[in-house]
């Protein structure tokens, strides 16, 4: 395997995490702004305030998003990972 290919696949396999990881990330980041702005103007400071809602916002989003997760990685390995294994 040549070097442009290995490098080539690694950075595939790279935007693909970063495309798959982006949405639950995204609702973490939004959340955890709009927790902490509630919290400054409320001065409540409790951690299980940050957490809890964070977390099912977390778990909705990626439930909601399993189907494009799937495509994006089953395409992925069809078209990049399974040609190389096969020698193509």
């Amino acid at each position: 395997m040549d070097e442009i290919i290995f490098y080539d696949t690694l950075r595939a396999g790279l935007w693909n995490a970063v495309l798959i990881s982006m949405p639950v990330l995204t609702v973490a980041l939004v959340t955890g702004v709009i927790v902490g702005l509630f919290q400054a103007l409320t001065s409540i400071q409790e951690m299980t305030l940050t957490f809890v809602p964070k977390a099912a916002a977390m778990l909705a989003v990626f439930w909601l998003s399993m189907g494009f997760m799937t495509d994006t990685l089953t395409g992925f390995f069809t078209r990049t990972i399974v040609p190389l294994i096969a020698g193509g």
